[in-house]
């Protein structure tokens, strides 16, 4: 690196410290420097600038962990957080499927993929067939390619020795899609927008600013409703609707804070899923609505 590259890298990296802390800032630069090769900034100094910028790291760095998983990450999708990957986690090891015994998985609003794929990878080959339903071209083409940097295949192979994640375009409000997926599922997931907007206005710049505002704000702009759960009454009419769930089905919503009483609320009364149960997130929030068919 040229002694003016040098330079520059340093005076960047001490607007970092001074942003971030040093130990924070030491960390992300060691991480920007293992990033550099496969980056899309041609340098270090370029790097720094988008993260003071404001730029989430993940995207800087166009990948992040989940679990095992090392998944891509592209604006404006949704970045996959530590409090979905922890309950993704319980859920798999809460259930043993296998090829005599498969268990088909509908996650809706997928973003990344990053929900089934970390199940196809964390269950038995053979042992799952997981779709992921989201209304982003961005998306998708991001989760398909997820599924492939995963070596999960988004066909059925034959014989069906392996497990497949098959992202699947599509509006949650049309019915339609649910009838060429072949229901009924054993597992729905679901990480939807659940942001209310008067919480979305005070979010961060790394936030508002990249991320997908159709993936975090939870009511459309002339919703009557504006407490962030439009998106639960929506799937809640998709969850009732006849042959969508098995005796038996699991359905793991995740839910923003202070809303897992009334997410569980929906469930029971519209979907008439009275098997409730909500798990808290490490950092002891309420983060999931747990329900069973």
């Amino acid at each position: 690196m040229p002694s003016d590259g040098i330079t520059a890298v340093k005076q960047l990296f001490t607007r970092l410290v001074y942003s971030l802390g040093r130990e924070t800032a030491t960390r992300e630069l060691k991480w920007m420097k293992q990033a550099l090769i496969a980056s899309h900034s041609p340098t270090l100094a370029a790097m720094l600038q988008r993260r003071l910028s404001g730029e989430p790291l993940q995207y800087i760095l166009g990948t992040t962990p989940f679990g095992p998983l090392d998944l891509l990450t592209r604006p404006p999708t949704l970045i996959p957080r530590p409090e979905t990957e922890d309950w993704t986690l319980r859920l798999a090891d809460m259930l043993t499927p296998t090829p005599v015994r498969p268990l088909t998985v509908l996650d809706l609003c997928t973003g990344t993929g990053c929900i089934p794929l970390l199940l196809c990878h964390l269950w038995p080959p053979g042992s799952t067939r997981a779709y992921g339903v989201d209304i982003s071209q961005h998306a998708i083409r991001l989760a398909a390619d997820n599924a492939a940097r995963c070596n999960i295949p988004s066909f059925q192979p034959a014989p069906y020795s392996q497990n497949v994640f098959i992202p699947v375009l599509g509006d949650l409000r049309d019915p339609d899609v649910f009838k060429r997926l072949l229901p009924p599922f054993d597992i729905i997931t679901a990480n939807p927008p659940y942001i209310p907007k008067r919480e979305y206005d005070k979010l961060p710049v790394s936030v508002k600013n990249y991320e997908d505002p159709a993936a975090l704000l939870g009511d459309p702009p002339d919703s009557e409703e504006q407490d962030g759960l439009t998106f639960y009454r929506l799937i809640s009419k998709i969850l009732r609707q006849k042959g969508m769930l098995r005796d038996g089905s699991i359905v793991a919503l995740e839910v923003g804070r202070a809303q897992a009483d009334a997410v569980e609320g929906i469930l029971q009364q519209s979907a008439g899923l009275r098997n409730t149960q909500v798990w808290k997130d490490p950092w002891n929030v309420k983060r999931v609505v747990l329900a069973r068919a």
